[in-house]
C-alpha cells in the first residue's frame, strides 16, 4: 500500500530525540504524530514573526491614528 502523505526523514542528535519521544508518550501519540504536531508549530510561530514584522512596518508608515472607539463604530464591535 503506497503512502498518501509525503515524508520527511530527519537526522537529530539523540537528546532531541529522547525529548521528543518523552513528549509523544506523555501525549500518548507516535513519535510521527507529535514530530508534525512540533512541526505545525513551528511554522505557525515563523508565520506570526513575519506577520508582526509587517505591523510594525505598517505602524511606521502610517501617519494616521485611529481612537479604538472609531474602529469599533467602523467594525459595528460595540
Amino acid at each position: 500500500m503506497s503512502a498518501t502523505h509525503p515524508r520527511l526523514t530527519a537526522v537529530v542528535e539523540p537528546p532531541l530525540y529522547e525529548v521528543v519521544e518523552i513528549l509523544a508518550h506523555r501525549d500518548r501519540v507516535s513519535l510521527s504524530q507529535k514530530v508534525r504536531d512540533l512541526l505545525l508549530g513551528a511554522v505557525e510561530l515563523s508565520e506570526d514573526a513575519a506577520l508582526d514584522a509587517l505591523v510594525h512596518e505598517r505602524r511606521k508608515l502610517s501617519k494616521r491614528a485611529y481612537a479604538l472607539s472609531n474602529v469599533k463604530r467602523r467594525f459595528k464591535l460595540a
